[in-house]
């Protein structure tokens, strides 16, 4: 009988979990408690040696139980090779069920594990909760943004994907006794079609950045142009902090799509969040609405983004922002 709530640790190559990996363990430790204490468990793809440099992780983030492979060792994510591992684990795991973090290698993973397993998989989702029936009740935006769906599985195990920043990791200085199980995996007719010779970043610092960033300074289509991003870096530069768009802002091509925020972008919750020229529609600030605080400009004083804003100014952001600049 299947039974616990797994959750990938997605071991990433500058040699650290996943944050996600611990924001689904806080959330799942959540769920635990009205599941009857079911276990809460974690699966990694590294050799036992790599896996236990970990330990301290593990058990001060709730975690009951830790598969890994004992016959395998992966140094990076391989589509193949790893959704084959996974596959493996999930079936001799056997959970209610699966967690796993809505990453561009855990989009790759999901839908590979839950075909595999004839069963579905609710995507991008921005909150999770068990029925009375024991059932995970996921959901997550549809119908372009305009509404928001919670969606049941009819199969085991039910499964999803959660955005990074979409929860909180757990602060606790409580260890458990975590347990670490070793799932042994014969390759013997596993053949790789597919090899990486070498990974090169092309991204700027400020965008790979913008996941962990404090202080991010945002623009929509109300910037109007390239020239009018540069403003917004000069004073998320005074402010130490990095840009970010609408995904209109996007599609006009003032910004490109890693700087992206919103249902279809990245979901962050820096402690400060300043949206120049953002009218606001659910699509964006389901991306941004958890931010500690929200600074808005905007010329249409019923724009939407004041509903959710802290602070709001009623002006054109190509006056006001320069004098914050010179205040700066």
């Amino acid at each position: 009988m299947s039974k616990g709530i797994l959750i990938w640790a997605e071991a990433t190559r500058d040699g650290y979990l996943h944050p996600v990996t611990f924001e689904l363990a806080n959330k799942a430790n959540e769920l635990s408690k009205k599941m009857d204490n079911s276990p809460v468990m974690a699966f990694v793809m590294l050799e036992e040696s790599k896996v236990l440099n970990y330990r301290e992780a593990f058990e001060l983030n709730g975690f009951d139980e830790v598969f890994y492979i004992s016959d395998c060792d992966v140094n990076f994510y391989k589509s193949d090779l790893c959704s084959m591992l996974a596959q493996h684990m999930v079936k001799e795991i056997n959970p209610e069920i699966v967690l796993i973090g809505a990453t561009e290698n855990g989009r790759d993973l999901a839908p590979r594990i839950s075909t595999y397993m004839h069963t579905g998989l609710t995507a991008d989702c921005t909150e999770l909760d068990v029925t009375e029936d024991g059932k995970l009740a996921a959901t997550r935006p549809t119908f372009g943004g305009q509404l928001m769906a919670t969606i049941l599985s009819k199969k085991y195990p039910q499964m999803a994907t959660v955005r990074p920043k979409v929860f909180t990791p757990m602060v606790s200085s409580v260890r458990k006794n975590t347990k670490f199980t070793s799932i042994s995996c014969v390759l013997n007719d596993f053949e790789q079609t597919i090899e990486i010779l070498d990974f090169v970043k092309t991204q700027c610092s400020d965008i790979n950045s913008l996941d962990s960033a404090e202080i991010i300074v945002a623009g929509g289509k109300g910037m109007q142009t390239k020239e009018g991003f540069a403003l917004l870096k000069t004073l998320a530069d005074k402010l130490g902090g990095v840009v970010g768009a609408s995904r209109v802002a996007v599609e006009m091509g003032l910004a490109s799509p890693e700087c992206q925020i919103g249902q279809t972008g990245k979901t962050v919750s820096p402690k400060l969040y300043i949206a120049c020229g953002i009218s606001g529609a659910l699509q964006h600030t389901i991306g941004m609405d958890k931010s500690s605080k929200i600074i808005a400009i905007n010329t249409d004083k019923d724009a939407p983004i004041f509903k959710i804003a802290d602070y709001g100014y009623v002006g054109d952001a190509f006056e006001i922002i320069p004098q914050l600049i010179d205040k700066l």
